[in-house]
């Protein structure tokens, strides 16, 4: 038995052991390891360690791996009510024969996952707009995040996009409203050493943002955040480490939160490209909760 994956951009960067728990339920690490060192599992036709990291496109093998014996359960696809389709398809802000552009909503997935089932492609996969095609993820948007987000209707303009983000030739301007004042220079490049963790691996990653504190006072700061690098979590680090984190913050805060506060204000508002000759600029009005939030801080946009 054989069975092929193609690794979707959602993925990229991820170790090739943890994309295959997520792709399968319950399947045990020992079994992943045993396979990986016998060359049942392969990762672009040669044998890989458990540690390696996926990229785009790349294609995951698996020979006479006994999915039923090993009590393997592919995860179940969500699927969506025609009303959650056309709620996602009214906040569309481009569609043309490559790719579709939409205000993503906080809240929801871009991809599932085992702690996420609602998510924008298998919402779109049973949407009329790609009754043609199928929708591929280019690039990233943390579920709590709100704003402009790109997904391609085929595969030549997946591996396109998928490439202009990678060169960081998509230029992406977030803004968010922060926890008290913060009094650094009203322009500037945050620079910081972010560290994470690749099991009990410490990995030190350095991640740079241009910022423009927009307005604040006393209480908060309403700031536009264009980053350069593109680490995980990257602006939401970076101003908690400064000590200024993103209001509705749950994992990267070390402030009160308000208790009717539910929302992250964190929100892409603008994305900007070149394909060929073509320029795109595309923004997205920030929801209604985050702009009651400016009001409510006495900030203005």
């Amino acid at each position: 038995m054989k069975k092929s994956i193609n690794v979707d951009n959602t993925f990229s960067g991820m170790r090739i052991d943890r994309f295959l728990r997520r792709y399968f339920v319950s399947v045990p690490q020992s079994l992943i390891e045993r396979n990986l060192r016998n060359g049942k599992i392969k990762l672009n036709n040669r044998k890989t360690k458990s540690s390696t990291r996926i990229k785009y496109n790349d294609l995951i093998e698996l020979f006479n791996f006994d999915i039923k014996k090993s009590a393997v359960v592919k995860k179940e696809k969500f699927k969506p009510s025609n009303s959650i389709i056309k709620e996602n398809e009214d906040f569309i802000i481009e569609n043309n024969d490559n790719f579709i552009v939409l205000n993503k909503q906080a809240g929801i997935s871009v991809q599932g996952g085992t702690k996420s089932k609602k998510n924008l492609i298998d919402i779109f996969s049973n949407s009329e707009i790609f009754k043609d095609d199928k929708p591929y993820s280019v690039h990233r948007l943390d579920k709590e995040t709100s704003g402009v987000f790109l997904i391609a209707k085929n595969r030549p303009t997946a591996q396109l996009l998928t490439s202009l983000f990678r060169l960081r030739k998509v230029y992406k301007t977030y803004i968010a409203i922060c926890h008290g004042e913060i009094n650094i220079n009203e322009k500037g490049i945050m620079k910081s050493n972010l560290i994470r963790y690749d099991e009990r691996k410490k990995i030190i990653e350095k991640a740079e943002t241009h910022y423009e504190i927009l307005d604040k006072n006393i209480n908060s700061t309403f700031i536009q955040l264009k980053p350069i690098t593109g680490r995980k979590h990257q602006l939401r680090k970076q101003l908690f480490d400064i000590g200024h984190s993103i209001i509705g913050d749950k994992k990267y805060n070390s402030f009160r939160e308000q208790k009717n506060n539910k929302n992250l204000m964190l929100h892409s508002y603008e994305v900007k490209f070149k394909i060929k000759e073509n320029k795109y600029t595309f923004r997205a009005t920030p929801p209604e909760y985050f702009r009651n939030m400016l009001k409510s801080k006495r900030l203005n946009f």
